[in-house]
């Protein structure tokens, strides 16, 4: 099943410039597909670097971490969704294979591990061309607003 940006927006409390998630591609009960299209225009670049734009690193994180909250926020009932918030509990074992610059399409895919009703633990890989340019695991907590 897919989602476009209208669809990730009912579901995520994230909104510019902190929406780091363009489209769901695939989602599944333990599996989940996000895009997310890295522009010129993301004022990020502005300072990182100005003569060599790369997106940085922990965006990178944070933009696998939402598409991995979608998937978590999807198993709460819609009625109820909005009474919910996702906080980061901790990450492990990040690394940074390759840079991530202007003009690449980031595909995030995470993998539930775990999931015991108020915290999960994901591993997820984000993808730049079928090439791994950074990959984790992360912990989250859900918790009412």
């Amino acid at each position: 099943m897919e989602f476009d940006i209208y669809e990730i927006l009912k579901y995520m409390p994230h909104r510019y410039p902190f929406l780091l998630v363009d489209r769901i591609l695939s989602l599944t009960e333990k599996e989940v597909v996000g895009l997310k299209n890295v522009t010129f225009n993301e004022e990020f670049f502005l300072g990182h670097f100005p003569e060599k734009p790369v997106m940085p690193g922990v965006l990178i994180v944070e933009a696998m971490a939402q598409t991995g909250g979608f998937l978590l926020l999807n198993k709460i009932e819609p009625e109820k969704r909005d009474k919910y918030l996702l906080y980061f509990a901790g990450i492990d074992k990040v690394k940074f294979r390759k840079p991530v610059t202007p003009g690449d399409q980031l595909i995030m895919k995470l993998e539930l591990l775990r999931f015991g009703g108020q915290v999960a633990k994901m591993k997820g890989v984000a993808m730049v061309d079928d090439t791994v340019v950074a990959e984790g695991e992360f912990l989250a907590r859900i918790v009412e607003r």
